[in-house]
């Protein structure tokens, strides 16, 4: 369990670094970042994901205006397109703009597809300032997707969680692989025996000859306990197979195995007449046999978890 509760953990805490540093990139930010007066710009406006993925939302001067969808004006800034995507790994506004005036800029109030976005600024240099570079603006750095973040702790954390996945079974994996195995083969045991009760009663029915029928029934018996026990019962005598044990305790002591195979041989090497009643109680001795070495062998084949 110990093991259990570490990879939950792990896990946990790449998870929370992902919505960390995914939340800290939600701030508006420009294209390029440094911008001049006279500049085309693009002022990027992060936004909260979309229940679903939607059409863009696409505002130009030349567009129909109506009361959800408003195309603003400023004297100091000429805007040039205003869209607003919205998707389910992380909407945003975009404003693309070329502003006339340098300092802070305020934005006018942006209405589009019924929202209202307010209080947006920006800074515009001055390439005439002595203060200020002469130059419109550097190379930018690439931009991240939105949800990039969240993407590579993610597959961090899978791979760390794998790795410890992969210790877990080189040091307690293998042992538990072995013991449901072992429960897979005895249950596999069982039914095929009860399958085989099954087809024996059948054939009673269907006028099979009895010999034939106690034949089936000694072999597929003997084989059904050799493998049980790991023991060649095959050509033990009823008294032989009296000593044999099962999880550490003889079956005579819970099944008279000895004259089970007794009974069965002398109506089978007798030369008498079968009567089928007594082949059917035969078969329900068997039934209780599985019965009773299923349980026995149960207490052994347990796997336990913990």
């Amino acid at each position: 369990m110990k093991v259990f509760n570490y990879l939950f953990y792990t896990v946990n805490f790449f998870l929370i670094i992902s919505f960390n540093l995914y939340a800290q990139n939600t701030e508006p930010y420009l294209i390029p970042r440094q911008i001049f007066v006279g500049d085309p710009s693009a002022l990027i406006v992060p936004l909260p994901a979309a229940i679903e993925n939607s059409e863009d939302i696409i505002l130009t001067k030349d567009k129909f205006f109506t009361d959800e969808n408003y195309f603003p004006a400023d004297e100091n800034i000429d805007f040039h397109k205003i869209i607003l995507e919205k998707r389910t790994s992380g909407s945003r506004l975009i404003i693309e703009f070329t502003a006339f005036a340098p300092g802070e800029l305020k934005l006018p109030v942006i209405n589009i597809g019924g929202e209202y976005f307010s209080q947006l600024s920006i800074t515009v240099n001055s390439t005439i300032n002595s203060s200020a570079d002469r130059y419109l603006s550097g190379t930018e750095s690439v931009l991240a997707m939105p949800g990039t973040a969240f993407m590579l702790y993610g597959t961090i954390a899978v791979l760390v969680f794998l790795i410890l996945i992969v210790i877990w079974f080189v040091v307690k994996g293998r042992s538990l692989l072995k013991k449901i195995i072992e429960k897979w083969k005895y249950k596999r045991l069982f039914t095929s025996m009860r399958n085989t009760e099954s087809r024996l009663s059948r054939a009673i029915s269907k006028g099979i000859d009895k010999r034939v029928i106690l034949d089936k029934l000694n072999y597929e018996t003997r084989n059904f306990l050799s493998v049980l026990t790991n023991i060649s019962c095959r050509s033990m005598s009823a008294n032989e197979l009296k000593k044999i044990t099962i999880n550490n305790q003889v079956l005579e002591k819970n099944f008279s195995i000895g004259n089970f195979f007794r009974v069965c041989d002398d109506y089978r090497f007798s030369g008498n007449e079968i009567e089928s009643q007594s082949i059917i109680n035969l078969l329900s001795d068997l039934g209780d046999l599985i019965g009773i070495t299923e349980k026995l062998n149960q207490e052994k084949t347990e796997v336990k978890l913990s």
